[in-house]
């Protein structure tokens, strides 16, 4: 179905890197960029342009911004979103959404991961040292970082610092005109290293789903659509929110199939449990 088609992969800042081999080893596919694709219209990690839609919409948007403009009917995009875990809230989260999108065979396969494994911060700095204990936290220099004026104001803004001697210099320009400034680190992938393994992380995680083919129709993309709670409570018994069963379903033929989880797993602990532990 995808040997020897051309593929888009929808970015401009260097995800091709990591995405390209797994799909040209996966697919059979041929991937290409389009240096005059400007994926920052749909919004800037920074805000100067700020992201109107849903991480996901803004990814299938890329697709189609990248298909429209090369005239490719095979294209791939991701998004990612930074902050607080979902669930264990005082730790930041990498969010990554990659989509797939077969325009012939009107496929749209989707994938997420969700990773811990981030340097995702940000910091108001007056001082040289803060600077410094900022920059090494943050894994600097093989670590891009971004400086400004302030969290919510765009003046002076550099972006993709990765000398110490341009970071100190940037910093005292700011310091002399406004006596404060605000560091960051730079989120784009391809001055963040930690980020394009959770982005290969995903790749790989989509060719496995785009190789599941439909036990009924055999189409690609066989995955997980839904999932149910209800893992009874090991003490009390009662059901608990953990997962107790995946859904997976066909987009073609709407075939679908129930497959408990975790494997093995019969009860819950105690301490996720509504009743046992409010």
């Amino acid at each position: 179905m995808f040997k020897g088609r051309k593929l888009i992969i929808a970015t401009k800042h260097g995800k091709e890197k990591v995405i390209a081999p797994f799909l040209e080893q996966g697919l059979g596919v041929k991937c290409f960029v389009a240096i005059d694709l400007d994926t920052d219209k749909l919004g800037t990690f920074t805000g100067e342009v700020e992201r109107n839609d849903d991480p996901l919409t803004t990814a299938r948007n890329k697709c189609y911004m990248a298909m429209d403009l090369t005239n490719c009917d095979l294209a791939i995009a991701s998004e990612g979103s930074f902050g607080p875990h979902p669930t264990i809230f005082f730790i930041p989260a990498d969010d990554e959404i990659l989509i797939f999108i077969d325009k012939i065979n009107g496929l749209e396969i989707i994938v997420r991961e969700l990773s811990t494994e981030t340097n995702f911060n940000g910091s108001e700095i007056k001082t040289k040292e803060k600077l410094l204990e900022f920059a090494a936290n943050a894994n600097f220099p093989s670590h891009g970082l971004i400086l400004r004026k302030s969290r919510y104001e765009f003046a002076d803004i550099v972006k993709g610092i990765t000398n110490v001697e341009e970071l100190i210099n940037v910093f005292n320009s700011l310091i002399d005109k406004f006596g404060t400034a605000y560091i960051e680190t730079d989120m784009r992938a391809m001055y963040n290293p930690t980020r394009m393994k959770v982005i290969e992380s995903a790749a790989k995680k989509l060719i496995k789903k785009i190789n599941t083919l439909c036990p009924v129709c055999n189409m690609p993309g066989f995955g997980i659509t839904d999932a149910k709670e209800g893992l009874p409570c090991e003490l009390c018994n009662f059901p608990t929110r953990s997962t107790i069963s995946y859904i997976y379903s066909c987009q073609k033929c709407n075939y679908k199939k129930e497959e408990k989880y975790p494997k093995g797993k019969q009860t819950e602990d105690p301490m996720y449990c509504d009743y046992c532990n409010p």
